[in-house]
């Protein structure tokens, strides 16, 4: 089995879960060997040879300018290759994510579709931590609410896909069990914390700005420009019983998520309490 994204947030649950249960795993990444580079295709066939089943997470997104054909070349080589199945991660309410799910579906291999969007780890192990840590998040979003979704819960789902029987042709929409707004996730983190985390709502124009000034590449500028201002519009305001249907049971509630996190002590910053 390959595990692409294998060093990401969802990926590297995937490989230590596969792992664990004594899976023989292929990791797929750049810093792996053989490597693989999602922008160099002369790196997947090595990658892909003898790999029968394929965790799909796609870097930056599936939303980014020419995805979709990078999808479809993968695919008709993962084809080639003998792959027979292929468990794509896709975003939650992106048009362009469900154009890279169609080439999935109609390659004729066995599929199973996860769709998720905001995670939980975006505030505990990406570009949202800093910000917690400061003490001050500041990002174009308003009051919509998000269902936030755990990372473990998308591995399991997808480790349930890869390994067992009775997932095949699915399509699961993955989702935390409750609505949240970033300003109401954020007040959740500051009460687990003991200390007080300001949530501020800046424009659009300001919030890339403020990235540019911290050089951040523009591919990923563009990526979440377009998704505080187009993806966080209400459209993802509900929540699905994805998880629930894959495994069995209730996807983990963000409260959880922050009182784990809190106490492993991530979020710590000396000598501040809440006042």
């Amino acid at each position: 089995m390959l595990v692409l994204g294998a060093t990401g947030k969802t990926g590297s649950r995937v490989l230590q879960k596969l792992t664990n249960l004594a899976v023989k795993v292929r990791s797929g990444s750049r810093s792996a060997t053989p490597k693989f580079d999602w922008t160099d295709p002369s790196s997947w066939s090595e990658a892909l040879d003898g790999v029968k089943r394929i965790y799909l997470s796609f870097q930056p997104d599936l939303a980014a300018p020419g995805a979709d054909e990078c999808i479809k070349s993968f695919v008709a080589m993962a084809a080639d290759h003998g792959v027979e199945k292929i468990v794509l991660l896709s975003g939650r309410g992106e048009v362009e994510a469900e154009r890279c799910e169609h080439i999935v579906i109609d390659s004729g291999l066995a599929w199973t579709i996860v769709r998720a969007s905001w995670f939980n780890q975006n505030f505990s192990e990406g570009y949202l931590l800093d910000s917690i840590l400061a003490g001050y998040v500041s990002l174009p979003a308003s009051d919509v609410k998000e269902p936030f979704i755990d990372a473990e819960d998308i591995a399991d789902v997808a480790v349930a896909a890869i390994t067992q029987p009775g997932h095949e042709n699915k399509i699961y929409e993955v989702t935390g069990p409750r609505l949240l707004s970033f300003k109401e996730a954020v007040a959740e983190i500051s009460e687990s914390c003991g200390r007080d985390i300001v949530y501020t709502q800046t424009p659009v124009a300001d919030y890339t700005a403020q990235l540019n000034e911290y050089e951040v590449p523009q591919e990923y500028i563009a990526l979440l420009s377009y998704l505080f201002s187009e993806i966080l519009d209400g459209r993802n305001e509900s929540v699905a019983n994805g998880v629930e249907d894959a495994l069995g049971r209730p996807a983990r509630d963000f409260a959880d998520f922050t009182k784990s996190v809190a106490a492993s002590g991530v979020w710590d910053v000396p000598n501040h309490k809440v006042s």
